[in-house]
């Protein structure tokens, strides 16, 4: 966005914008699955929300691909899913004074499991909805 505002696009500046933003939800979001893993699934739970994440954005490159464009539904966009990791984070280390800090960042991974699969879901559709609709 930096490089557009500013008049530096470049032919291969998509590569670099997209490409870290998924090594960051890999990073962050199996990270959270290693703090929860003080619960049954929590290691799981980050995982799972990893893929899905990285899912979204696949189905969103691969409906710009097909010529549908790009979509960019939610419920758990990029920003949304940081943002609960955001907030998960600030509460847990609330609750960790009272020995809820993992559950704290579980019950996000879970939440953002169930809006990230939600978000695949409505972007698959929109996706195929798009396309059948072309002449």
């Amino acid at each position: 966005m930096v490089a557009v505002e500013g008049g530096f696009k470049t032919k291969s500046g998509e590569i670099f914008n997209e490409l870290p933003d998924r090594f960051a939800d890999a990073f962050i979001l199996v990270g959270a699955g290693f703090a929860a893993g003080g619960y049954e699934y929590g290691l799981t739970l980050g995982w799972v929300a990893a893929l899905l994440a990285v899912g979204t954005a696949y189905v969103r490159a691969l409906g710009a691909a097909a010529g549908a464009g790009q979509c960019f539904l939610g419920p758990m966009a990029k920003q949304h899913r940081m943002a609960a990791m955001t907030v998960a984070c600030v509460g847990a280390v609330v609750a960790g004074f009272f020995g809820y800090g993992a559950c704290v960042i579980f019950v996000a991974l879970a939440v953002v499991v169930v809006g990230t699969a939600i978000t695949v879901g409505r972007r698959t559709l929109w996706v195929v909805r798009t396309l059948e609709a072309k002449p």
